[in-house]
């Protein structure tokens, strides 16, 4: 008999039908056997009664997270014992045959709680048996419609997706990156890109107009509860705009997004408020304000924008650096300084974060678009123009070669997720995290690797002896 999914049940009264899926709950009330049965669409209760005499049998057998399959009738539950406003609060499974498809040792954890409660380090362990719980099933899921909403706006905005390669060139872009040794070129690496920015801005060189993709970001710092060394971005990019055309689509897909998905939230203020970095900082004391009327509401949604952020800033060695990505335009009236490297302090960026509830959720510029403008960034931070070249030069060709103007964003998707599931950490809303050592506890990595591995790419690892 062809399998019915248990959301369809109730359309099924009076039917006999087969389900599949995990025992969620057994309570043996003596000749009567209750199963509540799960699969990826709902549960529904099952009963075997003792003149189904075979399947009573197999029933007294099966236990939590057992995968079975169900053959029976779909009767109305009496209504003094329907369950109202819930899925098949009102039909229950007469089970006449079952059939088991695998057992299960006794899970690690209870899945009918919130496993919020159970030491991480556990649940990331056996995060198989962890993702099978109701809430992060709903938090995966919902992750994927929030992704399929913004894949169908921005295609419809004429957007085209493109990846971006994983493998790609180390560049000084601020964190510290994850390196690949070549096997083929010995001595040599690759590194696992922080953020598409080169190639998004090679992508408007290549005339595409409207990029975007949900990109894999990589890079090797210290995690915290909103931050993983292994993160995705929302990432577009767009030709011929100015900071309010790119600011105004953002604005609008976020709020399609929550009216659409969340209802149940109340976005606090549209148009979203805007701040300058200097007002934010004087009157809030960080650029990351939570504007909320009311912090205990969590449907609450305060979105605002941060602007008019200082291009530079100084290091620890009394140098300059950039303060969000050396890619960025200066504000106009500040290009004639950038270029004469003068009044370096107070120079202004086209830079744009969005802020939600206190969380930086998105950050993007109009970005130099000419060799002159990117070369004395560069030249600011101390650069030496070889230095540049080797680092940047197919940055500098490209804009050698006619690329338009540009401009974009990137959102820290998991982030923002986190923040719309009203979950504490990003972990909650990704399928297989890392701790906030950085390792992966259910393959445990990372791992030691073989003597032959290493000896293929031409590496030998030295061992700490303790002494000096």
């Amino acid at each position: 008999m062809e399998r019915t999914l248990i959301k369809n049940l109730n359309t099924k009264v009076g039917e006999e039908v087969t389900i599949k899926g995990w025992v969620n709950i057994r309570r043996d009330h003596g000749k009567l056997i209750f199963i509540d049965l799960r699969d990826s669409t709902g549960i529904v209760q099952c009963v075997a009664l003792p003149n189904h005499t075979e399947a009573h049998e197999v029933a007294n057998k099966v236990r939590s997270e057992w995968v079975v399959s169900f053959s029976g009738m779909v009767n109305k539950r009496p209504e003094k014992m329907a369950i109202k406003d819930t899925l098949n609060g009102d039909v229950e499974l007469e089970i006449t045959a079952i059939e088991i498809l695998n057992e299960s040792e006794t899970p690690p954890f209870n899945l009918t709680e919130n496993t919020d409660g159970i030491n991480e380090n556990i649940r990331l362990e056996n995060r198989y048996i962890d993702l099978r719980s109701d809430r992060l099933q709903k938090n995966i899921r919902r992750r994927h419609e929030v992704s399929a909403h913004i894949r169908n706006q921005l295609s419809n905005e004429g957007f085209v997706e493109i990846e971006t390669p994983l493998l790609t060139k180390s560049t000084p872009e601020g964190a510290r990156d994850f390196l690949v040794p070549s096997r083929l070129d010995q001595g040599t690496f690759y590194a696992l890109p922080q953020s598409p920015q080169q190639y998004k801005q090679l992508l408007m060189s290549s005339g595409f107009e409207k990029y975007f993709q949900f990109a894999k970001c990589l890079r090797d710092e210290d995690s915290r509860g909103d931050r993983q060394p292994e993160f995705t971005q929302l990432d577009l990019e767009m030709s011929f705009v100015k900071q309010e055309d790119v600011m105004a689509l953002n604005e609008k897909l976020l709020i399609s997004l929550v009216e659409d998905l969340y209802p149940e939230k109340r976005v606090q203020q549209k148009p979203f408020p805007r701040i300058t970095y200097k007002e934010a900082m004087e009157k809030y004391g960080s650029d990351r304000p939570d504007l909320r009327e009311n912090k205990e509401d969590a449907d609450l949604l305060a979105f605002c924008w941060v602007i008019d952020f200082p291009f530079f800033e100084k290091t620890e060695k009394d140098s300059w650096t950039f303060t969000h990505n050396p890619f960025s335009m200066p504000k106009e009236e500040f290009t004639d300084d950038l270029v004469a490297k003068t009044n370096i302090e107070n120079i202004l960026t086209t830079q744009y974060d969005i802020v939600l509830n206190g969380f930086e959720i998105g950050g993007g510029s109009i970005r130099a678009h000419k060799e002159s403008l990117l070369k004395s960034v560069f030249q600011i931070m101390g650069f030496e123009d070889d230095k540049i070249e080797k680092n940047f030069g197919h940055m500098l060709k490209a804009f050698k070669l006619g690329t338009p103007p540009h401009g974009g964003i990137a959102w820290g998707f998991d982030r923002l997720m986190m923040l719309l599931q009203n979950e504490a950490n990003i972990r909650e809303v990704i399928a297989f995290p890392k701790t906030g050592e950085g390792r992966e506890l259910l393959m445990n990595a990372p791992s030691e690797v073989s003597s032959e591995q290493l000896k293929d790419l031409g590496i030998s690892l030295k061992k700490e002896t303790g002494l000096n």
